[in-house]
């Protein structure tokens, strides 16, 4: 069985724009190495990475184009990262990018594992932002991704989706060993909500889940002027994992001093499995509401 399982978190500081989608590769690969040389297997990278692409976007795009714009350098990018995870061996999950589908664009991230295998993983629960048809104007997913590599069980989700307690419900009964979150928060406020329910989720699933967002703002950003994000993995608040339910933690930057949060950490997988599997101080396992009649007003 796998006992700990160990990833790189990286928030990507948005501000460090590259010329080209060439230039922005060759970012990611120095990242990619670092990770390996800690001894990481999988790399995270934020919600709306693609926002670097809008370094070179074309004179005169309407912000109402950048979404489309994104999406068309989407392919390019991620055929980039296969080859980075395919030359190095560790597993990429790679941040968040729009993406082209029937009916618009989603808000996809895409898992290359290093045994070969592509997973996508479309946004849930989308912002008024996202919704907004003179903005970014997306359509949401409407299905879950679960996989697992190495022997490790791993969900994924996007920032927003992390505060929906309706979605522990639906991932509960697969025992998920691993929740990977991708975020982009503008500032304090959201940051707080996004990884203060990262921790809930970790208490609610008794798995690890672990958080990192954008810092800084991408040069030619027209909806995203500021990012603030930290890093970190989540435990169990249990005694055997040092009672506060943090295994690793960067407290939250802007980026505006060229901070880019990056953080290596083990998932204490095999504690985390034996607490639940009977270990736990009050853990009440798979719990239902079945038995719970709906709340009226009385």
């Amino acid at each position: 069985m796998t006992e700990t399982f160990r990833i790189a978190l990286w928030s990507v500081n948005l501000g460090a724009a590259s010329a080209s989608m060439a230039g922005w590769l060759e970012r990611v690969e120095e990242r990619i190495v670092e990770a390996r040389s800690g001894g990481a297997r999988l790399l995270l990278m934020p919600e709306y990475v693609s926002e670097c692409f809008l370094a070179w976007k074309p004179a005169g795009l309407a912000p109402t184009g950048e979404i489309a714009w994104m999406a068309s350098q989407a392919p390019k990018a991620l055929e980039g990262l296969r080859k980075l995870v395919d030359r190095h061996g560790v597993s990429l999950v790679a941040g968040s990018m729009p993406w082209a589908v029937d009916g618009g664009h989603t808000n996809r991230t895409t898992a290359l594992l290093a045994d070969g295998r592509t997973i996508h993983f479309d946004k849930l629960c989308l912002t008024p932002q996202e919704q907004d048809k003179q903005s970014w104007d997306l359509v949401p997913g409407n299905r879950l991704s679960v996989f697992e590599l190495d022997g490790v069980r791993i969900a994924l989700l996007i920032c927003l989706d992390i505060e929906m307690p309706a979605l522990s419900g639906l991932l509960a009964p697969v025992k998920p060993d691993l929740v990977l979150v991708p975020s982009m928060t503008s500032q304090l406020s959201g940051y707080h909500r996004v990884y203060g329910c990262a921790k809930a989720r970790a208490i609610e699933l008794m798995a690890s889940v672990a958080v990192c967002g954008t810092v800084g703002a991408a040069e030619g950003t027209t909806q995203c002027p500021t990012n603030v994000s930290g890093a970190a993995l989540y435990v169990p608040c249990e005694p055997e994992l040092g009672f506060a339910g943090i295994a690793a933690e960067h407290p939250p930057v802007d980026g505006t001093k060229g901070e880019e949060p990056f953080l290596v950490a083990d998932v204490p997988v095999g504690a985390v499995r034996r607490l639940r599997a009977g270990g736990a101080e009050v853990w009440p396992g798979t719990w239902s509401v079945a038995h719970v009649a709906p709340a009226v007003i009385e």
